[in-house]
């Protein structure tokens, strides 16, 4: 009886040692999340210490290095996975500008990446763009080594100066030659009929830059557009990957404020005498240049070909430092696997935490890794996307069929902040239909596969008022406009939240993910 009865306690012990063990590492994540969390370490070092980071860049290739070897010293396997290349590199110098004139000013303004240096500083005379080959015809020998202000406001874009934009230009330049001859005739029939009610004259038909070609061969030093404040300034979407020493971009595209392009645009048209000079240092060098996922592995001790992901985008623009779009992501998930490693945890199934590249030019990364199948799709439990505003993860909704697993995972933070409870909320109504096409951030490609993408929400509970307009792609993407306090808390929440996932004794199901 007695040895039955030691039996017995001796099994339950021996059945209840991996929850305990578990419950242990969520302690410990918890703990270290506390006291030691170091993602805002993580985020000052990619966007102060290395900076904006966009594909072909130097620093992006020093950002990959450093995940890397910050993986490697928390005791990661790590996969290193080249997404690509590009033909040239870019990297950003400084730059300055100014007007010329009594009432001359400093210039607030940008250029995409893969766009046109200065020949050191550059002053010249400014023109409107001309919107007819008579205009054209008019200024074309004052072209040479002026600014053009473009009509068009810039979206953040490159001009794009591709042979089938410049096709596309000469259509509007023809049917722009039919509306300058019927113009004449009205401005004829308006002298003729002067005591008459004046016809209105024809709108041109617009696109950006319509004798771009024309002037770039008249020798122009720059074309100059306007835009809204903070500048959102990009790349060269159209013709970044067909770039090569050989055929550099020699014109500058400028994005200037659209205050400040005002005040210039009535200069020109009050033949005000003035100048700009601009000082825009562009740097390309020899590629190619390959960029790559960093993906950092944790191995599962009883299910390894099975996986939690977890993960953002590392590459960034270069206009402000890649702070929150896309540091937020990879600064989070970096310090996720820092707790997960510290915390000793040893997770039943694969942990992957992934730092995407490419995310800017087209999603290469992720896209790279489902489509090469790097890992069975059908084997991921739940990929985890962060890539957003630097915000609090305060819950997730989930279909029903998840539901139980994820208040189980939860329980430990539901009352993390007890300001702001952690939330589990059970999806209501009918299913959406799968994605079948690409867009927003990397977890696309997983959902367009049926992968789960059960990510948090993220709120703002404190009232920080932060604004993701106000740092997409623009000039404010800066460290400042990080918030610590959300950031520790969210990587606290999500280390714990992964850790859960990948010790289930089954992967999440997918029952009713999907409208099928």
């Amino acid at each position: 009886m007695k040895r039955t009865l030691l039996l017995g306690i001796i099994l339950s012990v021996a059945m209840s040692l991996p929850g305990m063990a578990q419950d242990k590492t969520v302690k410990k994540i918890i703990e270290i999340g506390q006291t030691d969390n170091r993602v805002m370490d993580h985020n000052n070092h990619l966007s102060n210490y290395i900076g904006g980071r966009p594909v072909g860049s130097s620093a992006l290739t020093h950002a990959e290095a450093w995940v890397k070897e910050q993986f490697e010293s928390w005791g990661l396997e790590v996969m290193v996975q080249e997404a690509g290349e590009i033909n040239v590199g870019f990297d950003r110098g400084p730059w300055f500008g100014r007007m010329l004139s009594e009432d001359g000013m400093d210039l607030h303004f940008g250029t995409p990446s893969y766009t046109a240096p200065t020949k050191g500083k550059q002053t010249g005379i400014v023109l409107a763009e001309p919107h007819s080959k008579r205009e054209f015809e008019k200024m074309k020998g004052a072209l040479k080594g002026a600014w053009v202000l473009l009509d068009a406001e810039s979206n953040g874009m490159a001009i794009d100066w591709s042979d089938k934009a410049n096709e596309a230009r000469a259509e509007v330049i023809a049917k722009n030659e039919e509306i300058d001859r019927k113009n004449m005739e009205i401005r004829m029939y308006n002298y003729t009929h002067r005591n008459e009610t004046p016809k209105e004259m024809l709108p041109y038909e617009k696109t950006v830059a319509p004798f771009y070609k024309e002037m770039v061969e008249a020798g122009v030093a720059g074309f100059i557009r306007s835009a809204k404040v903070p500048l959102r300034v990009m790349y060269d979407r159209a013709n970044c990957y067909d770039i090569t020493m050989e055929n550099l971009p020699t014109v500058c595209d400028i994005i200037l404020d659209e205050a400040q392009f005002d005040i210039i645009k009535k200069k020109v048209e009050r033949k005000d005498i003035f100048q700009l000079e601009f000082d825009i240092r562009n740097h390309f060098y020899r590629g190619p240049v390959k960029y790559h996922n960093i993906i950092g592995i944790i191995k599962g001790s009883k299910y390894p070909n099975e996986y939690v992901l977890t993960g953002g985008h590392l590459d960034a623009y270069d206009n402000g430092g890649g702070a929150v779009d896309d540091g937020n992501g990879a600064s989070l998930n970096m310090e996720v696997a820092r707790m997960l490693a510290t915390a000793g945890a040893k997770p039943k199934r694969s942990i992957m935490i992934c730092i995407w590249t490419g995310e800017e030019y087209g999603l290469l990364g992720s896209k790279f890794f489902v489509e090469n199948k790097t890992v069975p799709l059908d084997k991921i439990s739940n990929y985890i996307n962060r890539d957003g505003g630097p915000l609090m993860s305060t819950g997730v909704t989930v279909p029903p069929a998840m539901y139980d697993d994820y208040v189980s995972i939860c329980k430990p933070i539901m009352d993390l902040n007890p300001e702001v409870p952690f939330t589990v909320n059970k999806r209501e109504g009918e299913a959406r239909p799968r994605p079948t096409s690409a867009g927003g951030s990397d977890h696309a490609y997983f959902a367009m596969n049926g992968v789960p993408t059960i990510s948090f929400q993220e709120t703002d509970p404190m009232g920080y008022n932060f604004e993701y307009q106000e740092i997409w792609h623009t000039e404010r993407d800066i460290y400042n406009k990080v918030i610590p306090e959300y950031m520790e808390y969210s990587a606290t929440v999500t280390a714990v939240v992964v850790y859960g996932l990948a010790n289930l004794d089954h992967q999440l199901s997918r029952s009713g993910l999907y409208k099928e």
